[in-house]
Formats: C-alpha cells, structure tokens, sequence
C-alpha cells in the first residue's frame, strides 16, 4: 500500500519496508532506524504502548489515548509519536457520530484509539468491553466513558467497533464476543479493524442484517493515508492506496 503510494507520486527512491520485532528489542530497533535512513514508521500489535513511551514528543491525541501508531523522525534526534487510527475511524463511519451511542470490543491500542474518537467527535454514551472487565474499567476511567461488564450483554448501539483480533482466523464473532445474531441488526453501523481476505464473518453478517459496515482495510487506509503525509510531507494518493490494499 505504501509502496504504490510512492511510487505514484514520484518518490521512486523512498519505500516502505517490514520489520518484525519482537518486544523485548522493540526500542533498541527503534532508536537505530534514524541512521539507517528511515523517516519513520508505523506500529502495530503489541507495539503501540511502547510507541508512546519511547518517542521524544507526541501530539495531543496520541498522548490523551496513550497509544501511538505512528513514529516520526525529526532532525536533531526527536521522535514524535501520532495515533492515525483514530481519525481513519471517525472519518469512516457513514454518519455523524455526534450524540450517537458506540460500543467498543476490545481494550488494546485500538481501542483506547476508539473510544477517545468516537467520544471526541460527539458520540453521548461510548461503552467500552473486554473480556477482562478491569481492563475495561481502567480504559473507561482513563477516557471517561462507560464500562461493559463482562457477562452483561452488549447494548445496541449505533456504531459497533470491534477491535478485538476475533476474526483474524476465521473465528465465529457470535461465538467468542457477546454478540447475538439475531441482534446484530439492531446496529446502524459495525466497524471490524480486522481484515481478512474475503472479508470477517462480522461484516458478512451485519451486511446480510442490512447494517452499513466498515471493514478493516478501509481503517487500514485510512490510517495508513494520515501516517503517509506525516512520513513524506505530501498528500496521500488515497485511492492507489486503496486499490493497493484491496489487491
């Protein structure tokens, strides 16, 4: 995705490259990119904490979530951390969110990213599960939301976000998550940040309900279009972004 996106914009000597690292060497990798010739990066689970705690600055939401996805390189040895997941998430949800009520599955990175966005952008009640329930609370503490204990059934919303990684795998969300089939159309729209090939069984079945969806590759744009611009300094080309991702 990225790679395209160089490419059409000219940038034909730059390109974006993966680097697995496991956590324990997460920061010592980190801290040496600059010299060899990275502008910046992007992280994803379980780096998204530690992103945060190692950059040098961050920008107000990235600090107010307190996750980053995104690190920049400044000259003279700064690293400022961003979350983009945030933004991609209110920009593509197919309504205003403001006084809406959201639930999101999950208490890792993205969801800290969720539920700070959709309560940012307007939504009146954000609810916040997880399978541990003091997770939860802590997260929902931390962003002055609500908390959905665990074994109480999951309200109906107008956004859903699963942020949770059920799914990845094919796993049946109706099964591992408190959801029920027969209410999934009681959403006006479910956001899956998980994304598969042929897309999750989440989404299949809330687009058999009729309910708008968002997939997780239209997340992964869209963030991946924000961190773009900050790594390059230019607009994204969002649609040979897109096109990239879903080929």
């Amino acid at each position: 995705m990225h790679n395209a996106a160089l490419r059409a914009i000219g940038l034909d000597d730059w390109r974006y490259q993966l680097l697995p690292v496991p956590p324990e060497l997460f920061s010592e990798t980190v801290r040496a990119l600059p010299d060899a010739g990275f502008r910046g990066t992007n992280v994803t689970i379980p780096h998204k904490t530690a992103a945060l705690e190692l950059a040098t600055a961050a920008t107000g939401r990235a600090a107010a979530i307190g996750a980053a996805n995104t690190l920049t390189f400044e000259p003279g040895g700064a690293i400022t951390a961003d979350n983009t997941d945030a933004p991609a998430i209110v920009a593509a949800v197919p309504f205003d969110l403001r006084g809406r009520a959201a639930v999101v599955l999950g208490a890792g990175g993205s969801a800290r990213a969720a539920a700070w966005a959709l309560a940012g952008a307007g939504a009146r009640d954000v609810r916040i599960w997880n399978r541990t329930g003091e997770r939860a609370r802590a997260l929902a503490t931390r962003l002055g939301v609500g908390a959905i204990e665990p074994g109480a059934a999951v309200p109906a919303a107008d956004v859903l976000v699963n942020c949770t990684a059920v799914g990845l795998h094919g796993e049946d969300p109706f099964e591992a998550l408190p959801l029920s089939r027969s209410r999934i159309g009681e959403y006006g729209c479910v956001v899956d940040l998980v994304y598969t090939p042929d897309g999750t069984r989440l989404i299949g079945a809330a687009a058999v309900a009729g309910v708008a969806t968002v997939d997780g590759l239209e997340i992964l744009v869209g963030q991946g279009a924000l961190s773009f611009e900050r790594f390059t300094g230019r607009p994204a080309p969002v649609q040979a972004m897109r096109a990239a991702a879903r080929a």
